[in-house]
C-alpha cells in the first residue's frame, strides 16, 4: 500500500520502519525527527498525505491532530483513511473523523498500547474507532505494526477504550505501590508479599507484570532505575484525558481524579518528571502518614 505518515518520534518511527520492511511505500513528515531508513521525506504533512491509500498519524495531542487534519484532509484522495494512533480527547477524535467524512474519506481512532519496545517490535495493541469498512483497509497495517486490533467501535471508540484502560492502571499502580510501601514498614519481605499477592485476590497487571518493586517478579522498569518505559508524564496525561472525558459525559470517577491529582504532583512538584509511572514506589517509602 501507499501510506503517508505524520509523527515519527519515538512511536511513530519505529511504526512506519515496519511498515517499509513489510514492502508498504512510506512517505514522511516530521517537524524534527529524522527518517526512518526507507521512509521517503516529504516537504510537508499534506505532501505526505497526497496519494497515499492510508495516512497514520502519530502525534502529542488533541490540538495538533486537528491542525495537522485540516492540512492533510484537503490533500487526500476521496476513499483514502485517516488513521490516527495519538492518544487524545474524544471530542477531536470525533471532529477529525467528521472532518474526514464531509471530505468523502475514511476515519479511524487507533490509539495504541505497547510502548516504545512494542512499536519497535511490532506487537501493538490497537484499539480502533470507526467504521468497519475503514477498519478492514486498515487491518493488514495494523497486523505488521502489532500482534492486536481491536474494533471499538465508532468515532471516538478506540480513544474512549484507551483513556478507560490507563485510567484502571494509574490507580493499580498507585495501589499496587502504596501496599508495597505499607508491606515493608510492616516488615513483610517483598518477595512474599509479591508471591501472595501475584496467586490471590490482590492479583493486577501492574503487580505480576510491571511489578513496581525491584528485584522482584518478571524485570520491569523498577530493575533499570526506573527509567521508562511508560513516563510518568505520559501516565498524567491519560489520567487528565480521562477527567476531561468524564466531565464531557458527566461521569464519577472520584479514583481516576485522585490518580490525576497525584500524578500531577509527582511529575509538576516533586521527581516524577522522566521516571517511569512506576517510580511512586520510592516514593511512597519516603512518606509518612502525614
Amino acid at each position: 500500500m501507499k501510506i503517508g505518515f505524520i509523527g515519527l518520534g519515538n512511536m511513530g518511527g519505529p511504526m512506519a520502519a515496519n511498515l517499509v520492511r513489510a514492502g508498504h511505500e512510506v512517505s514522511g513528515f516530521d517537524l524534527a525527527a529524522p527518517m526512518p531508513e526507507g521512509v521517503k521525506a516529504a516537504a510537508s504533512a499534506a505532501q505526505a498525505a497526497a496519494g497515499a491509500e492510508v495516512v497514520i498519524t502519530m502525534l502529542p495531542n488533541g490540538a495538533i491532530l486537528r491542525a495537522v487534519a485540516d492540512q492533510v484532509i484537503p490533500a487526500m484522495a476521496a476513499g483514502a483513511v485517516l488513521c490516527d494512533c495519538s492518544t487524545v480527547d474524544v471530542d477531536s477524535a470525533r471532529a477529525v473523523a467528521d472532518a474526514a467524512a464531509a471530505a468523502g474519506l475514511g476515519a479511524l481512532d487507533a490509539p495504541v498500547s505497547g510502548g516504545v519496545g512494542g512499536a519497535t517490535a511490532g506487537t501493538l495493541t490497537f484499539m480502533v474507532g470507526g467504521s468497519g469498512a475503514a477498519f478492514a483497509s486498515v487491518r493488514p497495517l495494523f497486523e505488521v505494526m502489532g500482534q492486536k486490533a481491536v474494533h471499538c467501535g465508532g468515532p471516538g471508540a478506540g480513544q474512549a477504550a484507551k483513556i478507560c484502560n490507563n485510567m484502571i492502571l494509574g490507580v493499580t499502580m498507585i495501589a499496587t505501590c502504596e501496599a508495597f510501601a505499607l508491606a515493608d514498614k510492616l516488615g513483610l519481605d517483598r518477595a512474599k508479599m509479591f508471591d501472595v499477592v501475584s496467586t490471590s485476590s490482590g492479583y493486577s497487571w501492574s503487580m505480576n507484570a510491571y511489578c513496581p518493586a525491584p528485584g522482584v517478579g518478571p524485570q520491569s522498569p523498577a530493575d533499570n532505575g526506573y527509567k521508562p518505559g511508560f513516563a510518568a508524564e505520559l501516565m498524567l496525561k491519560d489520567l487528565r484525558l480521562s477527567q476531561q472525558a468524564a466531565d464531557s459525559a458527566d461521569a464519577d470517577t472520584p479514583m481516576g481524579a485522585l490518580a490525576a491529582a497525584l500524578y500531577a504532583r509527582f511529575v509538576e512538584e516533586e521527581e516524577g518528571k522522566g521516571m517511569d509511572f512506576s517510580a511512586m514506589l520510592p516514593r511512597f517509602e519516603k512518606r509518612g502518614r502525614g
